[in-house]
This record gives structure tokens, C-alpha cells and sequence, in this order.
């Protein structure tokens, strides 16, 4: 695949379309089964108080993929990340109902750089708080 979007007609301040994922116990579930990351505080009410936790929390890694859906969305290419980072600020605390947690995610081009690339930053949000910091994709695009 190739990205879907030109490097031309791409600015400084463009903004990519803001998404919301919706968390739910059922997901963190799935999500360690397929990770393989069965740490209790990510499934274990009891256990995440015990160790001082509000409640059972999204695993970061599970975070910080669905953060980059917004850029993979956007290029229509997975394959366009060149480089991927953050900073875990906040957990994504998701509670033991219907409704679970939402992830909220929003990017701009931050900066338009060499051999067709640009830089783009994201906001990830969850009730309020911003659960990523730093988080920056390179993404080479058409």
C-alpha cells in the first residue's frame, strides 16, 4: 500500500480527523489475550486498588495503538509510520460497566519535513485528563 495522501498538498496545521475508541473490560480482556500481557491491574478490580490504582486500566501499549489509528486512518497505509513515540501520562481508567472508557484522539502536522515525511502530533484524551504525552508520528506520505 501507499498513502493515499500527497505530501503537496499537505500543510503546516493541518488537522487529521479526530476519532473516539470506546474501551470496555470485554477489550482489555481480548487485548491480553492477544498481547499476552495478563498483569492484574488490567483486569483485577481488586487487585489494581490494592496496588493503588483507581480502578482497572487500559494497557499503555493498547493506548498508544489506537492513538495511531488517527494517522494510519488518515494515510490509508499502516506502512507510512516511519517512526512512532510517546509518553504515558495517565492511565485510561476503564470501570466495570456498560459504557467502559473512551479514548479520544486528535492530530495535526506539526511540521513538514524531509523526503516527503511530516511530523505529526496527537492528543489523546480520556475523562478529561491527557493520557499520552509526546506523541509523534513520522509519517512518509505520497
Amino acid at each position: 500500500m501507499t498513502a493515499k495522501i500527497a505530501y503537496d498538498d499537505v500543510e503546516v496545521g493541518t488537522e487529521l480527523p479526530a476519532q473516539t475508541f470506546p474501551v470496555t473490560r470485554a477489550t482489555l480482556v481480548r487485548y491480553a489475550g492477544a498481547s499476552g500481557d495478563f498483569n492484574p491491574i488490567h483486569w483485577n478490580e481488586k487487585f489494581a486498588k490494592e496496588v493503588g490504582l483507581p480502578d482497572v486500566i487500559a494497557h499503555g501499549m493498547f493506548t498508544m495503538a489506537e492513538a495511531i489509528r488517527v494517522v494510519t486512518d488518515w494515510t490509508g497505509d499502516p506502512g507510512a509510520v516511519v517512526e512512532y513515540g510517546v509518553r504515558f501520562t495517565k492511565p485510561v481508567v476503564v470501570p466495570n460497566d456498560d459504557q467502559g472508557a473512551l479514548i479520544e484522539v486528535s492530530g495535526k502536522v506539526a511540521a513538514k519535513l524531509d523526503d516527503n515525511t511530516v511530523r505529526v502530533d496527537l492528543t489523546a484524551m480520556s475523562a478529561g485528563q491527557k493520557v499520552l504525552g509526546m506523541s509523534r508520528a513520522v509519517v512518509r506520505l505520497a
